[in-house]
């Protein structure tokens, strides 16, 4: 390659790097809010004996 497309291809990358450091900076500022907004993430709310296709247990028999 010559000098110029290597600079070409080089800018291509960073730029691309900086997309994806921008978007992965996103979505876990989106995951931390989640977070803030379900702490428990809706495992607490499931009973230890209900399976992953069940309904949660209200615990109240």
């Amino acid at each position: 390659m010559s000098g110029s497309g290597d600079d070409a291809r080089a800018e291509r990358l960073a730029a691309a790097l900086r997309e994806n450091l921008k978007r992965r900076k996103q979505q876990a500022r989106g995951r931390q809010a989640e977070d803030r907004v379900a702490p428990a993430g809706g495992a607490a709310d499931r009973s230890p004996a209900a399976g992953p296709g069940e309904p949660p247990r209200d615990g109240g028999d």
